[in-house]
């Protein structure tokens, strides 16, 4: 009878292992998943950013463009280059919101910038700016594009986290739940464009 409950015993520890084992290796995979999502997302701001002083610079050509509106675009860029969000802040919502906020600064600045530039006739006819225009647009859905598929590959880890039996093993290796993107205070409301 002994020796049946240590075979027994060795078989109930021999499936912790391979069950937390099994558990792990799923969960390095998932939070991977995680950190290469993210890296596109920073990719395509950071696409975004490099897509900026060439359109300022455009934009600058024309004579009496409004330099405030210039000012505020390449500010906003700025403070939007500095704030940097590794993936181990990806458990943190606040980073994130704090990256998101920058971001949406930028955003909104450039959308100023476009709406000031429907003004100069000139500059709407050049070439440049409107090849740099399209390659703003795309960015721009491509951003959306990335930050929904980084949505989805959180949502698939932070299930994966919490699924049990899995969820005793996350909490033992130190896996927690990642911060997902919140839109941003007032998004629900449609953007007032004003052409005066």
């Amino acid at each position: 009878m002994g020796k049946l409950v240590g075979v027994g015993f060795g078989i109930l520890v021999l499936f912790l292992v391979i069950s937390g084992v099994s558990s792990y290796n799923a969960l390095v995979k998932q939070s991977e998943a995680v950190d290469q999502a993210w890296s596109q997302v920073e990719n395509v701001y950071q696409r975004r950013s490099d897509l900026i002083p060439n359109l300022v610079e455009t934009v600058k050509g024309a004579s009496n463009f409004e330099q405030e509106t210039l000012t505020q675009v390449i500010e906003a860029r700025a403070r939007a280059s500095q704030i940097t969000v590794t993936p181990e802040m990806l458990s943190d919502p606040q980073a994130l919101q704090r990256f998101d906020a920058a971001q949406g600064a930028l955003g909104s600045a450039l959308s100023r910038l476009l709406v000031t530039v429907e003004q100069y006739p000139e500059l709407k006819a050049n070439a440049n700016y409107l090849a740099l225009q399209d390659e703003l647009a795309g960015t721009e859905n491509r951003i959306a594009v990335e930050r929904m598929r980084f949505t989805e590959t959180v949502r698939s880890y932070n299930v994966a986290v919490k699924r049990f039996p899995t969820r005793l093993f996350a909490g033992m290796f130190g896996f927690t739940p990642r911060a997902y993107f919140e839109a941003r205070e007032g998004a629900e409301e449609p953007p007032k464009v004003d052409f005066n």
